[in-house]
């Protein structure tokens, strides 16, 4: 955690240029209907943006300007910008009666941006505020590390695509020096169609160096896994790595995929799932 002076995102966001004179709210993005909002955001912002636009009430139309956060642990909160209401539209959609706004981001706080957490305040119930509402600046973030989690053991490894591209791109020592320290019988959820790949790793990287092939492009090169994503750019949002049992560092490959073999005759991965041989 970095050493900042107690301030509050008020005075962060005037100190780099941005005018409070005009109409403004503050808005934390969080929704029990919607548990995985912050994936979205993460991992699809297409459609976290989609969600932030559609609004059932006209909750903005008072407003010049939305300052945005993402809901964190308890109550904190991440700013992830400032957008400027260039419109509003009533609109019917599937869900019913709505309002979908035209927010257009505000540059100059790139720097800001995922790296600011703050208090949004005990016993504040509105996820939408004016911005006289002072808020406290509780950390900024070296990185954004919007995914970080830390590691604990093998058995507890569950990353979606997002966290496991974050870990692999920044090189997180906690997570790095385990994965590179053994090799592992790992499985692949595709959390949409419940289907599943069991893969192995096998050489000197251990896991590491086979995942980094993932957090690529999320198929890894495997067969079925590539007409996933090919289909759709976004579907390695969908998948789930986990590890199913670690092997020795020495294993040779084919003692590895006699292992991995075991796996998917256990768990029908061939005739029910994602391997293809």
């Amino acid at each position: 955690m970095s050493e900042i002076p107690i301030t509050t995102i008020q005075q962060l966001l005037e100190n780099q240029g941005f005018n409070n004179t005009d109409k403004i709210k503050l808005v934390r993005h969080t929704d029990k209907r919607f548990p995985d909002l912050y994936n979205w955001y993460c991992s699809d912002k297409d459609k976290f943006f989609d969600y932030f636009k559609r609004q059932e009430k006209a909750v903005f139309s008072k407003s010049d300007f939305v300052v945005a956060f993402l809901g964190e642990a308890s109550t904190l909160a991440r700013f992830i910008g400032i957008y400027k209401i260039k419109g509003v539209k009533p609109i019917i959609d599937e869900q019913g009666g709505a309002f979908q706004y035209d927010l257009e981001d505000v540059s100059g706080f790139e720097n800001l941006k995922e790296r600011v957490i703050i208090d949004w305040g005990k016993g504040t119930t509105s996820w939408h505020q004016w911005y006289e509402n002072e808020k406290e600046v509780v950390e900024i973030k070296f990185r954004p590390d919007l995914n970080y989690k830390q590691f604990k053991n093998y058995d507890d490894i569950i990353l979606n695509y997002s966290e496991l591209q974050e870990i692999i791109k920044h090189e997180y020592k906690d997570w790095k020096i385990p994965l590179l320290a053994t090799n592992a019988i790992y499985l692949i959820l595709d959390k949409k169609e419940g289907k599943q790949y069991v893969g192995s790793t096998y050489g000197g990287n251990g896991i590491w160096g086979r995942w980094i092939n993932y957090a690529k492009n999320g198929n890894g090169g495997n067969k079925l896994l590539i007409e996933l994503t090919r289909l759709d750019k976004n579907y390695a949002n969908n998948f789930q790595w986990s590890i199913l049992t670690t092997l020795p560092k020495t294993i040779t490959k084919d003692e590895a995929i006699a292992i991995e073999t075991k796996y998917k005759n256990k768990l029908g991965s061939r005739a029910f799932g994602l391997n293809s041989n």
